[in-house]
């Protein structure tokens, strides 16, 4: 598979047409591409790499074709219906829904954290959430280090989250507008502690999923978990702030330079110069920006950090690409 038939479904939205940047950048190899879309914009054609190619109505027959690895971004709906369909055909599928991830049959993977996971997947592979992926990256290689016992998380996420509806809310809103097509108060000026739906026990679909996905991904149920998730008026990548207790004492210089040396991460970490990780520095980029690392002495063996990331980026679509390649590795 040096040269796999590759597909995309979801090719005309936001992270699909990433998949197609994030591909060419970092000139992934293939032999044949099809980009699915539902009815609504098959027929559209998309250029890449010079090559114009249409976009195919995603069906049941779609996988008759000889395609390798299908790289899904078009809702948990879809996924649980065609996902299982594309792998019976032999396809190698990696989505980035909601769908599989919790599905004990199914990986979850983050390439810089996890990669030896990919190697047990029965045909379809999961990307996780896109506030969990960003964390682990930071978080994997300290909790190799020191162990990690809790985890506070507080989110501060854009709203290219919710794709272009998201992203139509704000741009609407800044000019004075207030639409809500995409949440249900205006989120210009505002700060909504409510991503996703909101679940009996108190917390949202979006902090449970960091919850569950982060014990996932660790291999490591003992952790204690809580999350919460808000939604800000920014455009692009997700800020989060991260508040860890280990088993073990630390120092703050080793932390440091355990941090520089993980694969995936930036260090912006000089306060005294105003250097820490902004989100319009990080939109765009693939990797993982990692500030403001400071002992919490509010208890013991306890860090604070700032993680910032392009979350439709490594968030979801480099994500999904880095693990075709190490499909691509593993053949």
């Amino acid at each position: 598979m040096n040269k796999p038939n590759l597909a995309i479904v979801g090719a005309t939205g936001l992270v699909g047409s990433t998949f197609l940047k994030v591909l060419e950048e970092l000139d992934f190899p293939f032999d044949h591409l099809y980009l699915m879309s539902s009815a609504k914009s098959s027929g559209k054609i998309i250029t890449f790499k010079g090559k114009d190619y249409t976009v195919e109505e995603l069906t049941e027959h779609s996988f008759d074709k000889p395609i390798d690895i299908a790289l899904f971004s078009a809702g948990a709906g879809v996924s649980r219906q065609f996902a299982p369909i594309a792998a019976k055909k032999g396809v190698t599928v990696v989505d980035n829904s909601s769908a599989w991830r919790m599905d004990p049959q199914v990986p979850l993977v983050v390439p810089e954290v996890n990669p030896q996971d990919i190697s047990w997947h029965k045909g379809i592979i999961a990307n996780p959430n896109c506030s969990t992926i960003q964390a682990m990256v930071a978080l994997k290689p300290l909790h190799d280090r020191y162990r990690i016992r809790r985890i506070v998380y507080s989110t501060y996420q854009a709203v290219s989250g919710s794709g272009l509806k998201g992203i139509a809310d704000l741009e609407e809103g800044l000019k004075g507008k207030d639409i809500c097509r995409a949440y249900p108060h205006p989120i210009a000026g505002n700060c909504l502690p409510h991503i996703d739906v909101f679940l009996e026990n108190g917390y949202t679909k979006e902090e449970m999923k960091m919850v569950n996905e982060t014990k996932k991904i660790l291999g490591d149920d003992s952790i204690r978990v809580t999350a919460t998730t808000v939604r800000v008026p920014v455009f692009a990548s997700h800020s989060e702030s991260i508040n860890l207790e280990f088993e073990k004492p630390f120092e703050l210089e080793e932390v440091r330079r355990i941090l520089e040396n993980a694969p995936g991460i930036v260090m912006q970490d000089d306060p005294a110069h105003n250097v820490y990780p902004l989100a319009r520095d990080a939109a765009g980029k693939n990797e993982v920006f990692v500030g403001r690392i400071r002992r919490d002495f509010s208890a013991e063996n306890a860090l604070n950090l700032w993680v910032v990331a392009d979350n439709i980026r490594k968030g979801a679509a480099t994500n999904t690409v880095q693990i075709a390649q190490l499909l691509l590795k593993e053949s």
